[in-house]
């Protein structure tokens, strides 16, 4: 080995969930072993993967799950300062996804029907602790708060989905998603 080769910097990456099912993520870790030759590249930073909660500074901010109360926005914005580049993982990321359909009913509406008219509902209270993040009127994409640099659509996008944009990205390209990559289960 020689000692004055220069030793190559690995990427941070910061991963999060937002209004969504986590099946992005899932889809992820449907790299399956190919996530080894990523890890030789990338650290990862906040993620469900390292179970850290802060992000720190990153290269790449990977974002599922589209915005339905204050703190996903928090968040998002978090990971927009804190990140060179932002990834929209998914329908929810990109246009609302399933988390979405709420917003064709008002929220007053919405708390309504499902805390006090279901048979069930404990006390029949609408939930109002100050812990609880406020929600936001509609769920929202992305986009639609913040700057998003790249967008892997598909619900949830396929394991070859991700890793065509990821390597594409770890080496400095734009890698188009060609048919069959792009799916909606």
């Amino acid at each position: 080995m020689n000692a004055s080769a220069p030793v190559a910097r690995k990427l941070k990456v910061a991963t999060t969930s937002l209004a969504g099912c986590f099946g992005c993520h899932m889809s992820i870790l449907d790299i399956d072993e190919r996530l080894f030759t990523l890890l030789e590249k990338v650290e990862f930073d906040r993620s469900p993967i390292t179970d850290i909660k802060e992000v720190g500074d990153c290269d790449l901010g990977i974002i599922e799950g589209g915005l339905c109360n204050a703190e996903n926005v928090e968040v998002l914005r978090e990971f927009r300062r804190r990140c060179k580049v932002l990834v929209a993982l998914g329908a929810c990321a990109i246009n609302g996804g399933l988390p979405a359909q709420r917003n064709t009913l008002s929220l007053p509406l919405l708390l309504q029907e499902v805390y006090r008219s279901e048979p069930g509902a404990e006390h029949g209270l609408i939930p109002n602790d100050p812990e609880l993040p406020l929600p936001l009127n509609k769920v929202h994409p992305l986009h639609e708060v913040v700057h998003i640099d790249f967008f892997i659509p598909g619900c949830p996008p396929s394991a070859d989905a991700i890793w065509a944009v990821l390597t594409g990205l770890l080496a400095g390209e734009e890698r188009p998603l060609g048919h069959g990559l792009i799916r909606f289960d």
